[in-house]
Formats: structure tokens, sequence, C-alpha cells
């Protein structure tokens, strides 16, 4: 057992333990585990093939064509394990393609020279040393690192820049590994240590940014439900969410509005429902200057406001907010007015808060019936 034997039972164990995690997570699908799975086995190959090429090399008891072999799989693989990290980023354009191209044309060559012995010589004590044209190999190496490089760059901005910092220090150990094996030689063997490395924190990284992701779709699709479409002002749901609240552990100095348009229905009738949305965009925007984060659209023309504040600054606010509504005009409707009505946790001791939203509804009601009353207007045309 030497230290670089060692080193690759401990890459071998980081490769299955890296397919064991992709294997249990379930937020992949079958085609990303698939590159991932893919990944690691390159990656296990290139480094198994350069590892068995120097264990055997200077080996007269074996045959040479088994160096040969496993030199030409070194150089078949290990830029294959490259390119397989960048599919692992699901990016197609013109630089994954022209990586497949580069791959291909690599492995005819080798191919080749596996029976012309371009690449690998083996010497009569069964040591192999570079042929002819190994510089031919490292150029296309050095141009797959190229555009793996390009890809990380461009790749890197699908990212947040706060997430892009690790990525590219990803690279940046990957490609340090390599050089530092290619620069020194000898007993520095980095190279696959740091793909592995890199292939694991690329997991890590693609798998966080995943999850970050989920999280702000749900995040939006929380917005979405609790927020009213036309008015901008918390939804029904959202409503119906803060009475269980609510209802729970309900504050003492807690209020209750209950507000509803008045002659909407006339609106709608007359002037057509886009009338009638204008005229109830009007009123939420009246409703959340008074409110800001605390009113619900209920219905068509009803809202609600759970807040906190006493009898006094209660009626100073809906003193305001009628104001507010008198003064409002719009280019389809000239006017607008609203029923209010409002209750206190302090004055209904024995009330939960959706008892005492029905109290504030009632006083509504009894707002609305004097509107009607007083401007002669019917009713049931609301």
């Amino acid at each position: 057992m030497n230290y670089y034997s060692a080193v690759m039972i401990c890459v071998m164990l980081s490769l299955i333990l890296l397919c064991v995690l992709v294997h249990e997570n379930e937020r992949l699908g079958k085609r990303d585990k698939a590159i991932y799975y893919l990944t690691y086995a390159l990656i296990g190959v290139s480094a198994l093939s350069e590892w068995i090429s120097i264990f055997i090399s200077g080996n007269t008891e074996i045959n040479s064509i088994f160096l040969r072999i496993a030199k030409c799989c070194d150089y078949v693989f290990t830029p294959m394990s490259g390119v397989a990290i960048v599919m692992q980023m699901r990016s197609r354009n013109v630089i994954t393609k022209i990586l497949y191209g580069v791959i291909g044309f690599n492995t005819l060559f080798q191919l080749t020279s596996f029976f012309t012995g371009w690449m690998t010589v083996i010497s009569s004590d069964n040591t192999y040393s570079h042929g002819s044209l190994y510089g031919l190999y490292m150029a296309m190496y050095l141009v797959i690192v190229f555009l793996v490089i390009i890809q990380f760059g461009i790749y890197g901005r699908a990212f947040r820049k706060q997430n892009r910092l690790s990525l590219y220090l990803i690279l940046i150990l990957i490609l340090l590994g390599i050089a530092l094996q290619e620069v020194f030689g000898g007993g520095i063997r980095t190279s696959y240590m740091a793909l592995t490395l890199g292939a694991a924190f690329l997991f890590i990284h693609t798998t966080e940014l995943s999850q970050q992701k989920s999280d702000e779709r749900i995040e939006q699709q929380k917005v979405l439900i609790t927020t009213d479409a036309l008015t901008g002002l918390m939804s029904r749901y959202a409503y119906s969410m803060a009475l269980n609240n609510f209802n729970n552990e309900m504050p003492k100095d807690m209020v209750a509005f209950s507000i509803d348009i008045n002659g909407l229905k006339e609106v709608n009738d007359n002037l057509g429902h886009d009338a009638g949305d204008e005229l109830i965009q009007g009123a939420s925007s009246c409703i959340e200057k008074f409110f800001p984060g605390c009113a619900y659209r209920t219905g068509g023309d009803e809202f609600v406001v759970l807040s906190r504040m006493n009898r006094k600054q209660a009626e100073t606010i809906t003193e305001s907010l009628n104001k507010c509504v008198k003064a409002w005009h719009g280019n389809k409707v000239e006017s607008m007015h609203l029923a209010i009505g409002f209750a206190l946790a302090e004055e209904n001791k024995d009330a939960n808060c959706e008892e005492l939203v029905i109290i504030a509804d009632k006083m509504m009601y009894e707002a609305k019936s004097r509107y009607y009353k007083e401007s002669g207007k019917d009713r049931w045309r609301r």
C-alpha cells in the first residue's frame, strides 16, 4: 500500500458515496440522476486507468498490452470526465457542441494511437513514455479546459451574485488539482482527487440552488394565493388564515372593520363591469392608505380590516377614510361611497375574532341602510 493507492481508495469511496446521495435525492429526476451517475463513473474509470497504468508500469511480468489499454483509457476518459461535470449544468449552447466535437475527435485519435504508438511508447522493461503526438493530446486537453472555464462562466450568469463565488471556487479547485499534477508530476497525483471534490461540491451547489429556487416558487405561490389579483389587498384565503390565528389568541385592543361599497350593482348595470372594477380598485386604494397590510378583500365589494386600536382611533380613521372616499374620482365613475362598521374587542370581551367581524358587519349594514334612506336610492340595486 502506497500513498497514491490510499488516495485512490478514498476517491473511489467518495464517488460511491456521491452516487448514493444522488440516489437518495428525491428532488432529482431520472435524467438528472443519470448525468450524475455518468459523471462519477467517468471520473472513477479515468482514475482507475491512471492508477493501473502507474501500478503496472515497469512490471515485466505483466503483458505490455494491458499497460497500453490502461493508458488509452486514461487519455480517452480523463477529458470526458471534465465534460461530464459540464453536463451537470444542463446547458445547451455552442460551447457544449464544440466540447462534444473535441471529445469525439480525441476518442478517435486515441483509438488510432493504440495501434500506432502515437501517444504511448512501451519500452522493453514495460515502462511507458509519451509518444510523438502527445503534444496534440495536450493541445486538445487545454482546449477542453478552456471551454470548460467558459461554460462555468456562462453557467454562473444564471445565479445571483452571492451564489457565483462558490461556483468559481469549485472551478479553481479542479484546475489547481490538474495543474499541480501536470506541472510537478511524479508522486503528485491530485487531478482525480480535485475532480472528485469538485464534483461533490458542484452537487452540493446545484442541489442548494435547486432548493432556493423551490423556496422562491413556494413563496411566489404563497403571494399569489394570499394577494387579491384585482386590488392588491390580501385575499379571502389570507383572511381565513388570519381569522384562525386571531381566534386562537386575539389581542385585547383588536378592532374589526367591515366595509362595503354602496351602489356597485348600479354601476355594473349602467356603466359596465370595467367601471365596477374601477370602483373596487378605488375603494381598495383608500382602504390600503389607512390600513396598510391589514386589509382583506373578502368578496366582490366587501372588505374586512383586522387592526389594533381604541375607539377614538377607530372613529378618527373612519372619518379620514370617508374624506378620502369623497375626494376620489375615477375615469369611468365620478364618485364613491362606502358603508363602514367596526367593532372593538374591548367592548365585546366574550367574542372571538370571527364573532367580532360579524358584529362589525351588522354595524356596516346599519350604515348602508342609513345611506340608502338618506339618498333615496333603491337599496336592492346596491
